[in-house]
This record gives C-alpha cells, structure tokens and sequence, in this order.
C-alpha cells in the first residue's frame, strides 16, 4: 500500500482523462514487450551500450517517482531508498548512480521486485494524474515521462537483439515473426526545390501529440540547394554488393574515423550478418533467418552508411533535406504496431517509401543545437543538450518504434560508429 495515497485521497478527482489513458497504455506495453521473455533474459547485459530488460523497466519508473512523485506528491514514500542510485542512468543534478557498463551485474532487486516497483509508482501517478493532471507542469512532465518511456520501448527491443545474438543457439525473442516475401521496388530519385525552408518542430493534433524534445527547436529557417531523395532505403542485395566489390578493404570510400574503426574492430558486413558457405543469414528477433535481399539494410554504422553512399556516388542527406522530404508524406509505415519487429520490403503507392518505420535514416548532419537553443533549468534540462557532440542524427524511426512517438522533426542522434540499433541508409544526390 502507497501510504502517500492514504494521505491524500484521489477520489472525486476528475482531471484528463486522455492523459490517464495514455500513461496507462503506454506502462502496459513496456510490460507486454517483455512478456516473451523468460526470467534468465531480463538481466543480461552483454555490452556497455545495452541495458537489461530489467534495468528498463526500473528505471522509465524512477524517471516518474523522481521528477514527478518526489518532487510534486505531497508525503509521497519511494520505493526504496536504493532505487535512485540503481536507476538514474545520467542525470547528474539527481545524484550518482550505479556505473552503466555493470547494470547487467545487479542480481537484486529481482523481476519480482521491479514489476512491484512499477505497480507502486502507478498507483501513486494515477492519484497524482487525477489530482493535478490538468496543472500545464504536471501534464507536461508526465508527457515527457510517457515520451522518454517509448524511447525505452525501443531499446528493450534492440538491446534485446543484441542479448540474443551473441548467444551461440541464436534464440528467438519470438517464434512466430516472418519475414515478408515481396521485391522492393526499383531504386529511383525524387526532385525537391530548394530555397528557403522552416523546419523544426510545429505544433499539431491532441494535446499528447502536442509534444516534442527540447532538440527538435527553435522551429527555423534553412536554405536549400535544389536536391533529389531516393525513394527508398538502400537494401541488402543492394549493400551485398558493396561487400562482394570489396568495399570494406577500400580505404578510399571511408572516413579516416571510419577507416581505422574498419581495421580495428574487423568488420567486414553489417553487424548481426553471418555467412555460412556461399549464403548470408542475419539474426533478427525471430532468430537467424536467410538474408533476404529486397529488405532495408539495418545495423549499419554511420562509417558503413557514408562509404557505401561514397562508393555508390551519392551522398547521405542532411536532416533538413530530409525533414523538408519528410514533410510531404504521411506518418504511417512499418512501426512497432506492426507487430512485424523486422525491416520489410518497400511496397505502397507514392513516390516516397518508407520514410517513417523500418529503419532509422543516417544523415550526414552532426547533432548540434538549432539557432536559439536553450537547455532548460533543472535536471530535465540534461536530456538531450548535453549530448550535442561527437554524435550524428537520425531520422525516420523504425520497425520497433511505437506509435505517436515519430515525427518529421524527430532529432535522433547515435556516435558515428554504432551499429546496435536499427540504422540504415538513403541516398541523396545534388542537383546542381
């Protein structure tokens, strides 16, 4: 029992209900995302850049107990007072907290306990939800919450990935996952004008959709040379041949960045490809599957993407091309909702595929503040800002993206040489 809701009863309280709906479902599915597991799955942790399962779990629910809970629940009780110390992952205004690399090493608390922990939390956020939901601060962090909980979603799945993929038996996160049997459509370019263009964040829709990270503003002015988008991601058959013609051994292609992780890491395909006499198989959350040729190449690096565009004699996007392109097509596509949780071939009408879903799009844009950017006060204000450097942005989402968390000014941003997420390539050329 929450004692700080005994103290201060809920009943009566009749505040947002769409706010309330929204954070129950978007708690239920990090839950329902973990339901194929098995027990042993939840604490593993086989890199520094993974977390476990379990780590995910307990710490999308301290980031509601300490920004929201704590800070604005009268007689409010954590959990456990060992809990901030577990699960803060990098907010320095809150505390120290356990090193990243050795979350993987906490035996306890158990599952157990974790799922209790959350059923706590949730209780005091309905109260607190019912109470105050309708206070424009409140409503704000917990959609914040919400958003950095999606976030979560997704990297429960690809880090997940990466679990089982370093196991020699390659299990299966889940059994009954297929791969789609169709060709992607021919590899072709679309025109757009330059001139002046406004990209960043605009408001729109409901007041949960009404929402963005602080990255995707100041909605501003660019201008563009005239430029042409490819109407789809570059696909594996399309990337197989890059191997074949020996693209990892040419360092011309490459980045000298790019070129030395190239020799030092021995990377010679994209990672979770692996080739078994004469054929290419890739582990995917349904396990090792045969390549399939006419699906988005995935798991790439920036290094990989931009050797590949240099070989092809293109080049990536930059985010504003690609926001300004973006802006033209609807926000549908191969999501989380899917149920696929794997790139598919490109099908559809229009002359632009797969914009949104499948696989995050590289750019050749370093994530850097946008003219006017100011990091907020407090410890929320570390979300985001302080990672502007050494960092390139992403666009687009992909198969393991949850719904209403994607949109065209989305700022995501990765160093240059991981891999572990579902990262890809379009191409672009210069018209002029």
């Amino acid at each position: 029992m929450i004692l700080s809701v005994t103290e201060a009863p809920c009943l009566g309280q009749t505040p947002g209900p769409h706010l309330g709906d929204a954070y129950a479902a978007v708690r239920q599915l990090s839950e329902t995302l973990c339901q194929p597991l098995v027990i042993e799955d939840y604490g593993v942790q086989s890199m520094a850049d993974v977390s476990p399962p379990k780590w995910h779990l307990a710490h999308t629910t301290w980031f509601f107990e300490t920004f929201l809970l704590s800070a604005h629940f009268k007689d409010y009780t954590v959990f456990h007072p060992g809990y901030g110390y577990l699960f803060n992952s990098y907010y320095e205004a809150v505390g120290s907290r356990h090193p990243r690399p050795q979350r993987g090493l906490i035996s306890r608390p158990t599952v157990a306990d974790i799922y209790q922990y959350r059923a706590y939390v949730d209780e005091a956020m309905d109260c607190l939800i019912r109470q105050r939901g309708e206070e424009p601060d409140i409503a704000a962090l917990v959609t914040l919450g919400l958003h950095h909980e999606q976030q979560h979603q997704e990297l429960i799945l690809t880090d997940l990935k990466y679990n089982l993929a370093v196991n020699p038996l390659h299990p299966a996160y889940r059994e009954d996952l297929a791969q789609a049997d169709r060709k992607a459509p021919a590899l072709d370019f679309v025109d757009f004008a330059g001139g002046l263009h406004d990209i960043g964040y605009q408001a729109s829709g409901t007041a949960f959709d009404q929402f963005s990270f602080d990255n995707e503003g100041p909605r501003h002015r660019v201008y563009l040379n005239d430029f042409a988008l490819a109407n789809r991601p570059v696909t594996n058959g399309e990337y197989l041949e890059f191997i074949v013609n020996g693209g990892y051994r040419a360092a011309q292609y490459w980045l000298s960045e790019g070129w030395a992780t190239v020799q030092r890491e021995g990377w010679q395909a994209p990672l979770y490809w692996q080739q078994q006499g004469a054929d290419w198989w890739v582990m995917t959350l349904g396990g090792l599957l045969p390549l399939n040729a006419n699906e988005p190449v995935t798991h790439i690096s920036y290094f990989e993407a931009e050797a590949y565009a240099q070989w092809r004699g293109y080049r990536l996007p930059t985010e504003a091309e690609w926001e300004v392109a973006a802006a033209t097509v609807p926000i549908q596509g191969n999501l989380l909702m899917s149920d696929a949780l794997h790139p598919q071939p490109a099908q559809g009408d229009g002359p632009l595929h797969q914009l949104y879903g499948d696989t995050w799009e590289w750019t050749q844009s370093a994530y850097l503040p946008y003219p006017g950017f100011r990091t907020a006060p407090g410890a929320v204000g570390e979300y985001n800002g302080k990672f502007m450097c050494n960092q390139m942005v992403l666009r687009g989402g992909s198969c393991v993206t949850p719904p209403g968390h994607i949109r065209p000014s989305y700022r995501n941003f990765f160093p240059p040489s991981a891999r572990w997420q579902l990262s890809g390539i379009r191409l672009a050329r210069s018209m002029s």
